[in-house]
């Protein structure tokens, strides 16, 4: 039974960089014999604010009740996307405001401070482009756009383990630079993890 990958990338510039590390992570996953279904929230129609918080249900979108389905289906997550100011961009963060809603990825527990994790049993892996040194990022700003997506999102929602790797600084690398950062993502989708 082969393991069933979900790419999410959250650049809209189809010729970003992020669309072909995409691309390649994929074309990884495929060689070992993965299925994979994509979702390019650049070419989805949402409205991406979630206009009453969770006080009123918000009726999804055809795209992104696809996108809830979607997730269900999948067996490990792989978001591929810049960081802009430090975090993920606004596209992806309200992708994951509409979408990672109570009752579909978190349930609170009546009168408790804990929470049920809805997506638990799947894994995920974090591709980011930044125009920072990657070990800048990490020791210096100590890396908040990473800690948010994998500890405030994805594993406060069940999803775990959640591996990162980050390529940069994009704005002067070379074409030679380029062309590793691709191939050790389709490296990356070689080495899916045992759980997917």
């Amino acid at each position: 039974m082969s393991s069933r990958v979900l790419v999410i990338l959250a650049h809209p510039a189809e010729d970003s960089l992020c669309h072909a590390l995409a691309a390649r992570y994929a074309a990884g996953a495929r060689q070992v014999g993965a299925e994979v279904r994509h979702l390019d929230l650049g070419r989805m129609a949402f409205d991406p604010v979630l206009r009453q918080g969770y006080r009123e249900p918000q009726a999804l979108e055809p795209d992104l009740a696809r996108a809830q389905q979607e997730l269900l289906w999948a067996q490990h997550l792989v978001f591929v996307y810049p960081i802009w100011w430090g975090a993920m961009p606004a596209l992806l963060k309200g992708f994951l405001d509409r979408v990672l809603l109570p009752g579909f990825a978190f349930r609170y527990r009546r009168d408790s401070v804990w929470w049920d994790r809805l997506l638990a049993g799947r894994s995920a892996q974090l591709i980011t482009t930044m125009d920072t040194p990657p070990w800048y990022y990490r020791w210096f700003y100590r890396q908040p756009g990473h800690e948010q997506m994998r500890r405030t999102v994805l594993e406060f929602c069940g999803v775990r383990p959640v591996r990162v790797r980050s390529f940069g600084p994009v704005r002067s690398a070379t074409a030679e630079q380029r062309e590793r950062w691709l191939d050790s993502a389709e490296g990356q989708g070689r080495r899916l993890p045992r759980r997917a």
